[in-house]
Order: C-alpha cells, then structure tokens, then sequence
C-alpha cells in the first residue's frame, strides 16, 4: 500500500483549528451539563458508523479514563436495546448517529423534536457540534490512513 498524505503534518495550521475546535466543542458539552466520558461515547458512536479504528480505540480508552463504564462501553451500538442510557442520552445519541448518517435523510424531524423534547439548545448545540467535529477527525484518519496496531 502507498503511503497517505498525513494531513497534520501537510497542513498543521489546519489540523491545529481541528484540535482546537474538537477543544471548544467538548468545553461547550461539558458546560451544557454532558459527562466528559458521555462526550466520549458519542464520539465512539459515530466512529463505529463510519468504522475509524483510529478514533474507536482512542474513544473507548478516553471514554473508560473519564469513568464510563465497559458494561455502556460495550452496548454502545445496540443502546436502543438496553437500559443504560437515560432518555436524554438517548436523544443525544440518535442526533449523533443522524448527523453522522446525514446523506441517508439528513437529520429528520422526528430525530430533532425527539431531541428537542429531551434537551435545551445548549445541549442540543454541544451534540451537534461533538458529531460535527468527530466525523471530521473520522474524514482525517479515514482518508489518510492512521495506523491501528
């Protein structure tokens, strides 16, 4: 396999506002009254949908450092089948896997008053903003081919 384009070191400016939005975002979750290890696990979801082992690894061992636990962890792509998440993390994650899958309908009604039922626009703003940034990062480590090992 040919070597990839490493964006950070092609363009650090650029890949600096990533780190420093990623940053702003996950201050503005935790400000709304999201869990660090909650944020963590949004951003997890969303790189299992778009299968980054890059960012599901450094995801799940941020997620369990902030205190999540491996029992959540582990459930996170069947979480509409359990009991370990509360209705507004629910919410929360739906957004997070509409935003992410957002060529397959875009964000429906449903999914947004769902939301906004169960959340403040602070929350809501967070949720959108963490599912912005790490399908970003999963764009960066996807298309340039991070290594896992």
């Amino acid at each position: 396999m040919n070597q990839r384009v490493n964006l950070g070191k092609a363009l650090p400016k650029a890949y600096e506002s990533m780190l420093q939005l990623d940053a702003q975002a996950m201050e503005a979750a935790q400000a709304a009254g999201w869990a660090k290890g909650f944020c963590h696990l949004l951003k997890l979801r969303a790189s299992q949908i778009n299968q980054c082992a890059f960012c599901l690894r450094m995801h799940a061992r941020d997620a369990v450092a902030a205190g999540e636990s491996v029992d959540r962890l582990s459930v996170l792509p069947a979480w509409r089948e359990t009991g370990y998440f509360s209705t507004k993390e629910a919410a929360a994650l739906a957004l997070t896997e509409a935003i992410t899958l957002i060529a397959e309908g875009q964000v429906s009604d449903e999914v947004y008053e769902s939301a906004k039922a169960q959340l403040g626009d602070a929350e809501i703003a967070a949720v959108q903003w963490l599912a912005v940034v790490i399908n970003g990062w999963n764009r960066i480590a996807i298309g340039s081919r991070y290594t896992v090992a």
